[in-house]
């Protein structure tokens, strides 16, 4: 019996307070003009410091989604109309009906507000709803506590330690802390999250 693939293809995702767009090599200059903060960074393994870095952080995304492999967004705040961040689909399995959701980064005067939980929120509706996933995975730093509460917020579950998974700019060697969402779970984890966000 043949499995039929999911269509993964470029969209935007509007919410209240957030519309992600896809990512394009003209966000570039508004990425930078909010994403250049090294607490930014901090737990990223490669970070980005310059224009020319986040101008080739774009175009590995764009190479990654062209390779069928990732889809980027940009974030964007639906009050002031400013690029704000940016987050994707990555590791994406069009076979397994599986995919992550990561390389998340929101500027500074935006976090701690309800941007974040709405793109997770709006990234995961589609993954499960439209896609057809059967399986969303996130993952973290293991040092990176409040990454971890905020994936355990969501309602994640922690599945384990890659451990030695990456090694980081600083050569630290990072383990990275693995949850997963399925479908049967989304009902539930979406009711959570529509409680959250007030819909």
């Amino acid at each position: 019996m043949a499995i039929e693939e999911m269509r993964v293809a470029p969209v935007t995702l509007e919410g209240r307070y957030v519309r992600l767009e896809p990512l394009a090599q003209g966000h570039v200059e508004a990425l930078s003009a909010v994403g250049l903060d090294a607490d930014l960074w901090h737990w990223i393994p490669v970070p980005v410091r310059t224009a020319e870095e986040m101008a080739a952080y774009v175009e590995t995304a764009l190479r990654e989604q062209a390779s069928g492999m990732a889809l980027p967004f940009v974030q964007v705040d639906k009050t002031t109309g400013r690029v704000i961040g940016s987050t994707r689909y990555g590791n994406i399995e069009r076979v397994h009906h599986r995919l992550e959701i990561g390389w998340t980064w929101v500027a500074r005067d935006w976090q701690r507000t309800a941007v974040n939980t709405e793109a997770k929120y709006l990234l995961l509706r589609h993954a499960f709803e439209t896609l057809g996933c059967m399986r969303v995975e996130l993952k973290t730093d293991s040092l990176n506590e409040r990454s971890r509460a905020a994936i355990e917020r969501i309602g994640a579950r922690e599945e384990g330690i890659f451990r030695n998974h990456m090694i980081t700019e600083s050569g630290r060697i990072r383990h990275s802390v693995y949850f997963s969402i399925v479908d049967a779970e989304w009902p539930r984890v979406k009711s959570r999250l529509e409680a959250r966000l007030g819909l």
